[in-house]
């Protein structure tokens, strides 16, 4: 983004020494990627700094999977959460992938551990495993496919068996039922940020703002999906806004999408809800500046489980979003 547009948009919530001293940052990452032959892969929602600042290539996970496996880079810093940093790894396995914040976590991936899908297709042999890519390497190591909430309705209907378990979001595996003729089980993680939005959001700002558009992430209950006007991956949340250009939204997702969406939309209002990811705003410029310089933290996957992810990421490439 162009210097002066991100300065605007920089201003909504940073004061001018603040501003100047995240163009001072972003000015050292710039000159360290060069030098290092690095580049940086910034998911939806980092704050915009970070998103329109430094990042080369931005997206949904699905998006930021395929950059991963094509870039050719020498450093890959994924600005993002660790599960994120870790697929990059599975898919480069000879490069160096960094993440600027271990702590960057994920309460999805969280939910569900290699030893509990196991131990689920040991008793269930015919039923195949769908894993969100919210989901650690080792349980995508024992997993048939991964899937983003981009592409889950096709992944799950890739497969020739009439029922799947997908995992860990409990609430995406019922979104997907809705799409499909499946058979859809569920497991009951869920998304710390997105299970924090209700129909009652929604009632309030229709009230309010008579007309709002009301876009959410299927990782959001049903009750609320059902009665929203559209609902979609971050990059599909992303397409609707650009192409419709409602005059009002409310956007159930993290607040940084939100942000990071207006500062190519300026006719678009967000009114009302959004929620922050902690793990996702331990991601700044401070951190990835350091990463660089010291070349920390670097992610490591045990080549075992590397090559058994690898096997259940590729074979989502090849059905693509």
């Amino acid at each position: 983004m162009e210097r002066k547009k991100l300065e605007k948009l920089l201003q909504r919530y940073m004061t001018p020494d603040e501003i100047l001293t995240a163009f001072s940052l972003m000015d050292k990452i710039q000159d360290l990627k060069k030098a290092k032959n690095a580049v940086i892969l910034g998911h939806n929602y980092m704050t915009p700094d970070v998103y329109y600042g430094v990042s080369d290539f931005t997206g949904d996970s699905l998006a930021l999977a395929k950059n991963a496996a094509e870039t050719d880079a020498d450093i890959i810093l994924f600005n993002g959460v660790h599960f994120m940093a870790e697929t990059a790894k599975i898919l480069n396995p000879h490069k160096k992938v960094l993440i600027a914040d271990l702590d960057a976590g994920c309460s999805l991936a969280e939910a569900v551990t290699a030893e509990e899908v196991l131990r689920f297709k040991t008793e269930n042999p015919k039923i195949p495993v769908v894993t969100y890519i919210n989901s650690s390497a080792s349980v995508k190591a024992v997993c048939d496919i991964v899937c983003t909430s981009a592409n889950a309705v096709k992944v799950v209907e890739s497969l020739p068996e009439p029922s799947v378990l997908m995992i860990p979001d409990g609430y995406l595996a019922m979104n997907v039922q809705k799409k499909t003729e499946k058979k859809v089980l569920y497991w009951s993680g869920k998304c710390m940020v997105h299970e924090l939005f209700s129909e009652m959001d929604i009632e309030m700002a229709r009230k309010n703002f008579p007309g709002v558009k009301v876009v959410a992430h299927p990782e959001c209950k049903p009750e609320v999906t059902q009665i929203s006007d559209y609902t979609g991956s971050t990059s599909q949340i992303q397409d609707y806004i650009e192409s419709e250009q409602p005059s009002q939204v409310l956007l159930l997702t993290e607040c940084s999408m939100g942000e990071n969406i207006k500062g190519e939309n300026s006719s678009v209002e967000f009114v009302s809800t959004c929620q922050i990811c902690p793990h996702m705003k331990k991601i700044t410029l401070e951190g990835v500046l350091r990463s660089l310089q010291e070349e920390v933290y670097e992610v490591f996957v045990e080549e075992k489980v590397r090559i058994g992810a690898e096997k259940s990421l590729r074979r989502m490439l090849d059905i693509g979003r």
